[in-house]
C-alpha cells in the first residue's frame, strides 16, 4: 500500500530531499572549510534551506505543469498526470525536512555544549545517515523492499557533492578574511 501511494511522487521526494541535504551540507562544509563562525553558518544554512527549497518547488511546479500541457497538446492518453501543486509541495517539504539535518548540530550546540567542538563531525554523520535514509525510502517505494544499493547510491552521490563543497570552501577560505 505504501508503495502504490508513494510511487507517483517518489521522484519529487528524492529530488527535494537529496538536493536539500546536499546544498545545505554544501553551505555548512564550504563555510567550515572557509573557517566561518557558527552564526554565519546558521544564517547561510537557513537562508539556503528556505530560499532554495522554495525555488526548487516553484521550478518543479512549472516543470510538471509544462509537461502536463505538452502531453495534453499531443493528446497522449497514457500519460499519468501529476498535480503540479503536489509535486511542488513534495519537493519543498522533503527539501526543508532533510535539508535541515546538516544544521542540527549547529542549532543545538549552544544548548548542548558537549557537541560544540564536534559540530561539523555530527553534521557529516547526520547528513550521511540522511542520504542513506533517502535512498532506503526510494528503494522501499520503487522496489517494494529494502534496497541497500539504493541507499548506498544516494550516500555516495551526496557524499561526493559534500566533499566538493568542503574543498571549494577550503580553497577559497582566504576570501573570508
Amino acid at each position: 500500500m505504501f508503495r502504490n501511494r508513494g510511487e507517483k511522487y517518489i521522484d519529487n521526494f528524492v529530488y527535494g530531499a537529496t538536493d536539500g541535504a546536499v546544498t545545505t551540507f554544501a553551505v555548512v562544509a564550504g563555510a567550515i572549510g572557509a573557517s566561518l563562525s557558527s552564526a554565519i553558518i546558521l544564517i547561510l544554512g537557513f537562508a539556503n534551506l528556505f530560499a532554495d527549497g522554495f525555488s526548487m518547488a516553484v521550478g518543479n511546479y512549472l516543470s510538471t505543469k509544462s509537461e502536463n500541457e505538452i502531453y495534453a497538446k499531443h493528446k497522449h492518453h497514457h500519460h499519468h498526470k501529476k498535480d503540479p501543486r503536489k509535486t511542488a509541495l513534495a519537493t519543498f517539504i522533503s527539501f526543508v525536512l532533510i535539508g535541515f539535518i546538516p544544521l542540527i548540530s549547529f542549532v543545538f550546540a549552544p544548548i548542548i555544549p558537549a557537541i560544540d567542538s564536534h559540530k561539523f563531525l555530527y553534521a557529516i554523520l547526520l547528513t550521511g545517515i540522511a542520504f542513506l535514509a533517502v535512498g532506503a525510502v526510494k528503494g522501499k517505494v520503487i522496489e517494494g523492499k529494502t534496497c541497500p544499493k539504493c541507499a548506498l547510491e544516494t550516500f555516495l552521490i551526496g557524499g561526493i557533492a559534500a566533499i566538493i563543497a568542503f574543498v571549494v570552501g577550503y580553497l577559497l577560505r582566504g576570501l573570508a578574511g
